[in-house]
């Protein structure tokens, strides 16, 4: 029921255009079910009479008749106009809430879920939920309309022949009962499985380069070619359980008309029935199975679109790992003292990836952290700016937890810049614009300069109005990184992360960026990961971590030391013969 209260909610901003669109529903069904009884009054008591009194009232009745549907077509057109609106609306609304949810969740989560699947939520299975949105309410209150309608003066025409009518219909609705609950997994699956294809085209296209690099083409057709038979052999499962389900009820209709026409006929031969009451009464059928008719069809996208929501009730429910507290208060006027203090982590309960870790960086105070692959290293630097919680301890900026301020405030706070670099689809201005969105042009240039790429920015065709292509694939490896340190030029953070900046560069660009860095890291407080231990020399304090703190000192002091970080230098600038 929680499901079902939550997708109602969806339906409050627009109460107003939900009961017009019933109203009118209304109108529609008490149209259709009007005609039956015009022809029953007209058989009774008009047909009847002479040939010059029938004429006066036919005129009367088709302009009658004329108006009813005129107001019927007013009513129709609503319906299908507006009521779509509305089920796009909501639609819209529910994919907003969960592109926001997707925001606020913790990188744990992306970390455990696939982005293909994600986008089959936010994408594929709205649209199902906003066909169910639309005409969910509306089938069920027609049909509802009409079944009632047309069941009541069923009993008014022949009551015997209509309790025949209703035993054939409940058999028939506990045969539809049956069958849906079937269906109901099957689409789910269905759910399941072209999520599972929509992530093997979203991978394999996002990794094309590597798929060429390596000519493994054919691997990766084997791949989506299994994901793909897996959601054929869904589809097929969902079309048997439909194919037996329409059947079914529609062998249960035959039975429905042949009890009707083998007792009308017995109740005639018996004088209980005229034969005009069985005429009118077979149109009366028609109105009677035909909601039913419609309900039978509306199972099926009744279960796509209750299984679209509860996948995206699944996201929507999932509380986010790192929370802000309701009386966060807001990080300002950073001086840059931070404190690691007795900090272990560990993403799981059998993996500790740093244990009683405890540092302290002054204020404008550059520390590199070094250490083997796996060692915590960039773990350590993600908990600074909340990407995850501390298991034990504390991280503190000037004195406050991070986990007392506002989470905007603290990132605003603090400048990323990493070895994967990601650019957005766009312009060179765009990309450099996002570390300060209202930035000027003076701003954006200047940070430009600051990153020692203004440069090249003037040499491209369209300058600063550059498009970058998808993930910046018009741009080289340094390109992309000297943009992303422009853009957190442009941020201006108090607090600076360098995640091996520079290790996936060659000498020429590394020379570039290195100078870029400098700059970037004057009067700010720096944390800097690093495998090139030449970037790190002037480093103010080094400390080795692996999953705890080894070794500490300035570049003289570890390598007078003779310990890890002495070894790590020596394989890098004296021991590649050895390796």
């Amino acid at each position: 029921m929680s499901i079902w209260a939550k997708f109602i909610q969806y339906y409050k901003p627009y109460r107003w255009l939900f009961l017009t669109d019933l109203l009118c529903a209304t109108v529609v069904s008490l149209v259709d079910i009007s005609f039956p009884q015009v022809l029953y009054w007209l058989t009774h008591n008009v047909f009847t009479r002479p040939g010059e009194e029938i004429k006066p009232v036919l005129a009367v009745v088709a302009a009658g008749m004329i108006l009813m549907y005129g107001i019927r077509y007013i009513c129709q057109f609503y319906i299908t106009t507006w009521g779509h609106i509305m089920g796009a609306r909501m639609e819209s609304n529910m994919r907003q809430d969960l592109f926001d949810h997707y925001q606020r969740l913790s990188f744990s989560y992306y970390d455990r879920n696939n982005t293909g699947e994600m986008m089959s939520k936010l994408i594929s299975d709205l649209f199902d939920i906003s066909e169910l949105a639309h005409h969910g309410p509306e089938n069920l209150f027609i049909c509802t309309l009409k079944i009632i309608g047309s069941f009541a003066l069923l009993l008014f025409i022949n009551v015997k022949l209509t309790l025949i009518l209703m035993a054939v219909t409940v058999g028939m609705i506990c045969f539809s009962v049956y069958k849906n609950r079937r269906m109901k997994a099957v689409f789910l699956d269905n759910r399941h499985k072209i999520a599972g294809v929509n992530a093997r085209v979203q991978d394999s296209l996002s990794g094309i380069r590597v798929v060429k690099s390596f000519a493994n083409e054919d691997l990766e057709r084997e791949k989506f070619c299994s994901s793909n038979l897996q959601f054929l052999e869904s589809k097929v499962s969902s079309y048997q359980v439909m194919g037996s389900f329409h059947a079914g009820n529609g062998l249960f209709q035959g039975l429905l008309y042949t009890a009707v026409l083998v007792s009308g006929g017995y109740f005639i031969a018996r004088g209980n029935m005229e034969v005009a009451d069985l005429a009118v009464y077979a149109l009366y059928i028609g109105i009677f199975m035909n909601p039913i008719d419609v309900l039978i069809n509306f199972t099926e996208q009744f279960q796509k679109g209750y299984a679209g929501f509860k996948r995206f009730m699944e996201v929507v429910n999932t509380i986010p790992e790192v929370l802000e507290k309701p009386d966060a208060v807001t990080l300002a006027h950073i001086a840059g003292h931070i404190e690691y203090k007795d900090v272990s982590f560990q993403y799981n309960e059998n993996t500790e990836v740093l244990d009683g870790i405890n540092i302290l960086i002054e204020a404008g105070k550059t520390v590199a952290l070094v250490g083997p692959s796996g060692g915590g290293k960039t773990t350590l630097c993600s908990l600074l700016p909340r990407f995850y919680d501390v298991s034990r301890g504390a991280v503190l900026i000037d004195g406050k937890d991070v986990r007392d301020v506002t989470l905007k405030s603290l990132r605003n706070a603090i400048g990323i810049v990493q070895q994967d670099v990601y650019m957005f689809a766009g312009t060179v201005r765009d990309n450099i614009a996002y570390g300060k969105p209202d930035a000027t042009e003076a701003e954006i240039i200047e940070a430009a300069k600051n990153a020692n790429i203004h440069d090249f920015i003037m040499s491209l065709d369209d300058g600063y109005d550059s498009y970058v292509g998808e993930r910046g694939t018009r741009l080289s490896g340094g390109q992309k990184q000297r943009l992303a340190i422009a853009r957190v030029f442009l941020k201006d953070p108090q607090i600076l992360i360098l995640d091996e900046a520079t290790s996936a560069l060659d000498n020429e660009s590394e020379r570039y960026i290195q100078a870029s860095l400098e700059r970037l890291s004057k009067d700010r407080t720096t944390l800097v990961v690093a495998h090139r231990l030449s970037t790190i020399r002037n480093a103010d304090e080094i400390i080795v971590v692996n999953h705890g703190i080894q070794e500490r000192g300035n570049h003289g002091e570890l390598l007078a030391r003779g310990g890890l970080y002495a070894k790590y230098y020596n394989m890098q600038f004296e021991g590649l013969d050895e390796l």
